[in-house]
């Protein structure tokens, strides 16, 4: 119970720091892993004791995600207006994720393990780690990929936004949704609710048409090239 007392108070800390000084490092999807690996390592307490006492936040990260709904079904007339920009960009988003881990895998020579673990890493951990199971790979390495991606995407996002000059609440929020799963659509939604909105329908959707893929097309083009 502890841990998992030190975890809530540690993200509670961490998120008012960063609502008071929005900083791209002070984030914390990046600041609470890294006092808690810190407190472990300095500590001397085995994970095995702190996974088993925080388990009840794993538990609720699947049930977590159906909150997304609720801005969902607020603007839902809005979203069946786009509706068809929103699900193209969302199955090609997809598919851009998934090739680009693999190829990118496949240039730097990582092995099959590794491979596989990689290529589900642009949607929401849970979802991600069930694709992962399938398609042989390793989920605790696939859920630090979510993270490590979900990191880049908030912090790259608003840079790409700026660059390509994106006004469209539509085209903000599927890019964040799609690239950055969960972490994206907390940033999402600091740029606007609709943003938000527009990001947390990408982020299930997506997870839904990648669970497709890795359960067809995934598996046989991942024997093609992974021996």
């Amino acid at each position: 119970m502890i841990y998992l007392i030190a975890t809530i108070l540690i993200y509670i800390v961490s998120k008012r720091i960063y609502k008071h000084y929005p900083k791209a490092y002070l984030t914390p999807l990046l600041v609470v892993p890294v006092v808690l690996v810190a407190a472990l390592v300095v500590l001397d307490i085995p994970f095995q004791n702190y996974e088993k006492g925080t388990s009840a936040i794993s538990y609720f990260l699947g049930p977590a995600t159906v909150a997304f709904a609720i801005p969902i079904y607020k603007h839902f007339e809005l979203i069946k207006k786009f509706m068809v920009e929103i699900l193209s960009s969302i199955v090609a988003g997809s598919v851009v994720a998934v090739l680009s881990s693999f190829f990118l895998g496949y240039l730097i020579h990582l092995s099959g393990n590794f491979m596989t673990s990689i290529m589900p890493r642009s949607i929401t951990t849970p979802i991600a780690m069930e694709v992962s199971k399938t398609i042989g790979g390793v989920p605790a390495l696939t859920a630090a990929f979510v993270v490590a991606t979900g990191i880049i995407g908030s912090i790259v996002g608003p840079h790409v936004i700026k660059v390509f000059s994106l006004k469209s609440p539509v085209a903000r929020g599927v890019s964040f949704g799609v690239a950055a799963h969960g972490a994206g659509t907390s940033k999402a939604f600091e740029f606007g609710d609709q943003e938000g909105t527009f990001s947390s329908l990408s982020m299930i959707i997506a997870a839904g048409v990648t669970l497709v893929w890795g359960n067809t097309w995934i598996p046989h083009f991942q024997h093609l090239f992974i021996q």
